[in-house]
């Protein structure tokens, strides 16, 4: 068996995440409570009190610390992967179970792209739009067609047939329309914050370049597939500028997962909350097997699968 772990990004954040695994695993619970934010994170992730989970600000130190204990869980029980990689900020979970950032320096990092992102997206009349069934030179094409109207571009190849366009309101809105045209089956607008994953979000690259000169990168124990490359990184890239060009730049997730094929990778454990990534490996690799990680019940599970 050839293992990767998978890391979820934000969007499948609930209250109550991980809520079980703090009761059960101290592993999972030094992580949480040892979290430097400037908020509450385990009542935020618990119970939420405040309504601010879904805040890009909150919800990304809090998945990632979700994705921490949860590999620390896993590790206890001999559960190790030979790659990673994650969708979007998951990327810096993947990162931090290579040995690149102690579970510490990954969620503080997190809460800190978490305020340059939502600081580049304010006052932007901006949004996301899911397409479905249109291939991605089609969409491209109708990006183009759209530039008239303002910025509109690919933020993410999520897996055959399943898109997303961000940028300028004005232009995305004419981008899914001319996709329409072209043959696409649905768009459907995103609820998000801002325009992630496209040149909009360049302001938080800049942020995230200054304050990778204050972090000390480890050594990466295991390759890590990077977003924007869709593979892993080869003699001239550095992570900070990966990841600095990660957030204003593609994600191609579809990409990732072809390349774990091609390196021979049978079985992928998505780690979440949530079970979308493990949809997209079933569209894009159905020969590759997928188990998803939220609670104690599918840490039990897997253990006794993969152990089977």
């Amino acid at each position: 068996m050839s293992l990767a772990f998978l890391y979820a990004g934000q969007g499948t954040q609930h209250p109550g995440m991980g809520a079980d695994l703090y009761e059960a695993y101290p592993a999972f619970r030094a992580v949480v409570d040892s979290a430097d934010v400037d908020f509450d994170l385990k009542t935020t992730m618990f119970s939420d009190p405040n309504g601010v989970l879904n805040q890009t600000e909150y919800t990304q130190p809090c998945m990632v610390a979700f994705a921490a204990g949860m590999t620390a869980i896993l590790a206890e029980k001999g559960i190790t992967p030979a790659y990673a990689a994650g969708l979007s900020l998951g990327e810096y979970s993947a990162l931090q179970c290579a040995g690149v950032f102690t579970a510490g320096q990954a969620v503080s990092l997190a809460a800190f792209r978490g305020r340059a992102m939502a600081s580049a997206a304010a006052g932007r009349p901006c949004g996301m739009t899911a397409v479905l069934g249109l291939d991605r030179e089609k969409l491209q094409q109708a990006c183009r067609q759209a530039a008239d109207a303002g910025v509109v571009e690919i933020a993410n190849y999520n897996c055959p047939g399943q898109l997303v366009i961000g940028g300028e309101q004005a232009a995305v809105d004419k981008a899914a329309g001319i996709a329409k045209e072209l043959g696409a089956r649905r768009c459907m607008p995103l609820k998000v914050s801002g325009p992630f994953h496209t040149s909009l979000l360049s302001p938080a690259g800049d942020a995230l370049r200054e304050k990778f000169k204050e972090i000390t990168f480890g050594e990466m124990r295991i390759p890590v597939l990077f977003n924007c490359l869709g593979r892993e990184m080869g003699p001239g890239d550095t992570i900070p500028a990966l990841l600095e060009k990660q957030v204003q730049s593609s994600v191609y997730m579809e990409d990732t997962i072809r390349r774990l094929a091609e390196l021979g990778v049978d079985t992928i454990v998505e780690i979440g909350p949530g079970k979308a990534l493990s949809g997209f490996v079933k569209k894009t690799a159905p020969a590759i097997k997928t188990y998803a990680v939220e609670t104690c019940a599918d840490v039990d599970a897997l253990s006794a699968a993969l152990k089977g």
